[in-house]
């Protein structure tokens, strides 16, 4: 039997499967529902912020019916707080598994340049969470005082056993932490001031390589490090 004819029989199995028995992912529907009402919260609320976004508006946006959306958060304060949890899940997830056997050149080039990217790809996220912050995070305190805290302690644990063990120089991880975290959203949050500065209208995506190479050079720089090649 050729690749093709197994090909074929695995598309008609699969087709016939759909038809007759109609085997959906309820899971990954779900999955795909809350990602796309996530989605369209980040943009009403960056455009209207959190008292002039609703439900219904945000539900147009993401092209579902509003009882749909409610199916999925019960509240506006529920997605919003959701908003945030992804956004902070997706900046950090590169750096949550960092193990003392790590290389530390390796995982902060990795952290920053994500990071970087990161502004490139959302930058509403992070305007959105400045904002909160500014604000004196009135939906993210409890986040900040737990999950936030224990976070940092942890990655700060790691990069101190780099440093105890003389893989990397002696700096403050915490401060490290803050100041990986400021530079890259500086491309997101203060867009409008580098465009103006530089006399573009909008960016590019060397502008966010160029961004990546500088940063990475200069932070591994101040911790005694070279760039990974």
């Amino acid at each position: 039997m050729t690749k093709n004819s197994v090909a074929d029989i695995a598309v008609s199995d699969t087709a016939s499967e759909g038809i007759k028995g109609r085997k959906y992912r309820p899971g990954r529907i779900r999955e795909r529902n809350r990602e796309k009402i996530l989605a369209a919260a980040e943009e009403e609320f960056a455009l209207n912020g959190y008292k002039g976004a609703t439900i219904q508006s945000i539900a147009e946006r993401a092209g579902l019916p509003k009882s749909n959306v409610l199916y999925y958060f019960s509240n506006k304060t529920r997605m919003y707080s959701a908003m945030f949890d992804d956004i902070l899940a997706r900046w950090n997830r590169v750096f949550t598994e960092i193990r003392p056997e790590d290389d530390p050149a390796e995982a902060l080039a990795t952290f920053i340049r994500t990071k970087v990217e990161m502004s490139r790809k959302y930058p509403l996220s992070s305007r959105l969470f400045a904002m909160e912050i500014i604000q004196g995070a009135p939906f993210l305190m409890d986040h900040l005082r737990t999950n936030m805290r224990e976070w940092v302690r942890g990655r700060a644990e790691v990069m101190q056993s780099w440093i105890d063990d003389g893989r990397m120089a002696p700096v403050d991880p915490v401060q490290l932490i803050f100041l990986i975290w400021s530079s890259t959203q500086h491309y997101a949050d203060f867009q409008v001031q580098i465009l103006m500065v530089e006399n573009k209208a909008e960016y590019e995506k060397r502008d966010f390589d160029r961004a990546a190479d500088f940063l990475t050079g200069m932070i591994l720089r101040g911790c005694g490090l070279e760039s990974p090649t």
